[in-house]
């Protein structure tokens, strides 16, 4: 019996999602404050509506998204480059879950599937 090994690599999905975050989030800071001034704006509203939904379909769904669809809401806070991190946030715990995977494909187990130590 073989053990398939689960890997998450940077594939075009994960490159794609980073990008659009960069992007969207260069455009909040750098580029809508030059063109609509006042702390409501439209254009940063829909926006983050297409980034968020953009980013669920590249990725899938994470709690993180939530936060930073909240947070680019606040008048101000939007200076933070919240989806960047998410994105980030993301890869990140992508990553750790597939060591831990690896790392109990790895342990010695009994015939009955127990952990030898």
């Amino acid at each position: 019996m073989t053990q398939d090994v689960i890997t998450i690599s940077p594939g075009a999905r994960l490159r794609a999602a980073i990008v659009l975050a960069i992007v969207a989030d260069a455009l909040q800071v750098v580029v809508f404050p030059l063109f609509m001034p006042g702390a409501v704006s439209p254009a940063d509203d829909v926006l983050d509506l297409v980034v968020g939904g953009a980013l669920t379909y590249l990725l899938g769904w994470h709690w993180e998204f939530l936060p930073s669809f909240c947070a680019k809401l606040l008048p101000g806070v939007d200076l933070v480059p919240f989806w960047t991190l998410a994105v980030g946030n993301v890869y990140r715990k992508s990553r750790r879950m597939a060591v831990d995977v690896q790392e109990s494909l790895e342990k010695p187990t009994a015939h009955d599937g127990t952990p030898i130590f």
